[in-house]
């Protein structure tokens, strides 16, 4: 919306290791070869759909993976011992700031919440995307920062697929390769269409740039394992907003078509990741609750039983075994929808 005022290695990560490997070579040649072997790892969250909390207590024989639907063996399972890369994007249009400032008065609290290992960078976005905090376990830095982007205005547009894209590529730059990645995005998933129009008007920070595209987004973002998991907040500028364009319900669906804007849905569903739904109050308190679920996943990992070309994209899916559906009917399993090879 325009507001010109305004596993128990390596989680969500796809990698290749070299491993040296002893044998006969020409002593010219170093003695060594190296070989590779792919490890895959995947976030799962195990939910009751009623209720929507999370199950615990679960093993590695209470699930099964697929690849491409070929059955895989899991050669690694963790719950809450890996540490976290955590980035907290901010929107900073009008209808999103004034929940930002309740946010940052008790942001400290709601961070104590993530063990002394886990580190957090903080960002905002509008047209472009900004660091104003690197990758830090000080959580007064964190929450020094966050107060900061609560202050700031911007007066352009807001690019979601923009911001995601930059947020999934600094994680995957700047963060701890080891540790589960995760984007938690605060907005009130009423983006701006980025037309040429929209874009000249409101969008000067961009210069010449090109504005990547949810498809782009969302391939950062599967290809980096980053989960996106979205505390969806609204005010009475987004809800006018809302209306307004429910008014005009056929202008939007065109405008959606022509220049797709991403949608916290869709990036938290395509990764495993959850929305939590508004609720105004205590913001701190469910920023804290976001941290506690993301922190209580599992991480499953497992050597691909099939070899497939590189740049080829994977299909996983993750389910629970046949005994454990009896012992737990109901749930719903959040988890990436695959990688890229």
């Amino acid at each position: 919306m325009i507001r010109p005022s305004l596993t128990a290695i390596f989680p969500f990560l796809l990698f290749w290791s070299s491993v040296p490997v002893c044998a006969q070579a020409p002593a010219q040649n170093a003695g060594i070869y190296r070989v590779n072997v792919q490890l895959v790892s995947v976030d799962a969250q195990v939910l009751e759909k009623k209720t929507g909390y999370a199950v615990s207590g679960l093993t590695a024989d209470d699930f099964q993976i697929y690849e491409d639907k070929v059955p895989q063996q899991i050669s690694s399972f963790s719950q809450d011992e890996l540490p976290l890369s955590v980035v907290l994007l901010f929107d900073l249009t009008d209808s999103v700031r004034p929940v930002l400032k309740p946010l940052a008065e008790g942001a400290l609290d709601a961070l104590s919440h993530l063990k002394p290992q886990d580190e957090v960078a903080v960002m905002t976005y509008s047209a472009t995307a900004r660091v104003i905090q690197d990758f830090t376990t000080d959580r007064h830095l964190a929450a020094a920062a966050i107060k900061k982007a609560s202050a700031m205005e911007s007066g352009e547009a807001a690019f979601f697929n923009e911001g995601i894209y930059q947020a999934a590529a600094y994680l995957e730059k700047s963060g701890n390769h080891l540790n589960r990645r995760v984007i938690i995005w605060l907005t009130d998933d009423i983006p701006n269409y980025p037309s040429d129009e929209v874009k000249a008007r409101y969008g000067r920070s961009l210069g010449k740039k090109k504005l990547h595209t949810e498809k782009e987004a969302m391939q950062e973002l599967l290809r980096s394992g980053t989960v996106v998991c979205t505390l969806l907040e609204t005010s009475d500028i987004s809800d006018s907003e809302f209306s307004l364009r429910m008014s005009k319900a056929g202008e939007t669906m065109l405008n959606k078509m022509l220049y797709p804007p991403g949608d916290v849905h869709n990036y938290a569903r395509a990764t495993g990741g959850q929305v939590v739904e508004p609720s105004r109050k205590h913001i701190d308190q469910r920023l804290a609750s976001l941290i506690d679920d993301i922190r209580m996943r599992y991480t499953l990992a497992y050597h691909p039983a099939v070899k497939k070309p590189k740049g080829k994209f994977c299909k996983i899916e993750v389910k629970l075994s046949p005994d454990a559906r009896k012992s737990h009917e109901g749930v719903v399993i959040e988890a990436r929808e695959g990688y890229y090879r």
